[in-house]
């Protein structure tokens, strides 16, 4: 395929002009979608954790039956108008795609993996730009709020170093549970009974000679895994790691979830990985997210590089999932302090929501005063509101073209946004060819450029930052919000 990465988009839905082409290989269209596993039996049932789908209904309108899935799958739905359909099925354990195929009969559908917040599934007659008409489903939200709300009853407190009272008193003073805990930097993730008394504790904290910050905590998404191809296995990466000769680090953070390196080519790049939410089950049937995007980074640096094939490039791994579906902006505030410690020149997070957090972008800054590059992917949603934290103004933003160096019908087009690369990707994993779109794709395809660049200029910084910049055919954007 070709990586094609266009300048600055703007605040039309203009589309993207090309600036710059670098060789990546071949794009592939379509893509089989992954199995779930097995449900529980019932008329329409169809879970997230699930191997498969079971359906008994009859005639039911298209909009009901979109209405059920958005309920149950949570993904943002969006149908071509005037689209109709009666729905008539009888199944038991269907994998996702297989049950996509039964129910939608003759209309086309394209399923867009939620790597930076819910996956949007697109309906249509003609083509997926034509699905505008989003499908509202019943609200079941949770007691822990959606994504881009604060956490109802959670705050994230910072205390002042020295403070005269522990943050064990200080939780106890308030009745709440320290339920998280970054002490090198004296931050802490409280639960409180009830949104009442977190409201209480917030006005209280407000005027503490202890306390330095006090932040909403907001929930994160959780990215999907990628889907298998029907084709070969690709190739390996063309890539062999080797120490620099003067010793210094050239490290790229991955602010993600955990990693495989069994069926992978990663072992030799990765620095050993942090976690700071826990331990992770890892599958070894399917990459992670986070192998994928580790995977993209090194076949970005690989492509980009013109002369040897190998690289004194590593990448540190933070988990901040552990063995969750989602996160929280507390995690991926200490996962970005753990990248900055750990030595990362360049930090990847393609992940994001709606939620402004004061936490990380205090991380974010403070890493950016010591000189780390942030590359931030732009979300997964057509839409020109603003995805955190890659509209911070000191993270790179990038959001997603196709092959035809169009923007990508998913991709957030909002003229915050730096840069835009591919959004379809290929990586290898135990011998199997696997597919990951989205804005996720796209900004670790940028960080692989850019640790090229650190690797054969050791520029970093913003030095660093203004040679990608040139090199991407970018320009800095404007002030972001």
């Amino acid at each position: 395929m070709v990586m094609i990465l266009s300048r600055r988009l703007r605040a039309s839905i203009r589309l993207l002009g090309v600036v710059r082409i670098i060789v990546l290989g071949f794009l592939l269209s379509r893509f089989q979608l992954a199995a779930l596993e097995a449900p529980q039996a019932e008329v329409f049932h169809w879970s997230p954790n699930s191997n498969g789908v079971d359906a008994d209904i009859k005639a039911w309108p298209l909009t009901r039956l979109l209405e059920r899935i958005a309920a149950k799958t949570r993904w943002q739905i969006y149908v071509e108008p005037d689209t109709k359909r009666l729905v008539s099925a009888k199944f038991k354990g269907l994998s996702r795609d297989e049950a996509l195929r039964r129910l939608l009969g003759d209309l086309s559908y394209m399923l867009i993996p939620g790597t930076n917040g819910a996956p949007k599934l697109y309906i249509f007659r003609t083509t997926s730009r034509a699905a505008t008409d989003l499908v509202t489903a019943p609200a079941e939200r949770d007691k822990e709020g959606g994504e881009g709300k604060p956490i109802p009853n959670e705050l994230i407190v910072r205390l002042k170093p020295g403070s005269k009272e522990s943050i064990d008193q200080l939780a106890a003073r308030l009745g709440a549970k320290v339920i998280g805990r970054a002490d090198d930097i004296h931050a802490y993730r409280l639960r409180f009974d009830d949104p009442a008394a977190t409201d209480s504790a917030r006005a209280s904290l407000a005027s503490d000679t202890n306390v330095s910050a006090v932040d909403s905590n907001y929930l994160v998404g959780g990215p999907d895994r990628p889907d298998a191809l029907t084709a070969g296995g690709l190739p390996g990466i063309a890539l062999r790691p080797q120490a620099p000769a003067d010793g210094s680090k050239m490290i790229v953070g991955l602010i993600d979830t955990a990693l495989q390196t069994q069926g992978t080519a990663l072992k030799g790049f990765l620095l050993p990985s942090v976690s700071v939410a826990g331990d992770a089950a890892l599958p070894s049937d399917q990459p992670t997210h986070g192998t994928s995007m580790a995977e993209t980074i090194l076949l970005s640096l690989s492509r980009a590089q013109s002369s040897s094939g190998t690289t004194p490039v590593q990448i540190l791994p933070i988990d901040v999932y552990g063995s969750g579906e989602t996160t929280t902006t507390f995690e991926i505030g200490k996962g970005i302090y753990a990248a900055i410690e750990g030595g990362a020149k360049i930090v990847n997070m393609s992940l994001g929501g709606d939620g402004d957090s004061s936490f990380v972008h205090d991380m974010i800054q403070a890493g950016y005063a010591q000189g780390v590059i942030f590359i931030g992917s732009a979300g997964n949603q057509p839409v020109t509101s603003l995805t955190y934290p890659a509209a911070y103004p000191e993270v790179i933003s990038v959001t997603a073209i196709g092959r035809d160096g169009q923007l990508a019908s998913y991709a957030n087009k909002g003229n915050w946004v730096e840069v835009a690369a591919p959004g379809t990707g290929l990586v290898p994993f135990q011998n199997q060819t696997w597919v990951v779109v989205g804005t996720s794709t796209s900004a670790a395809n940028v960080s692989g450029v850019a640790a090229s660049l650190l690797g054969s200029t050791q520029k970093t910084g913003t030095a660093l930052q203004a040679l990608l910049m040139q090199t991407l055919g970018g320009h800095t954007a404007p002030p972001k919000p």
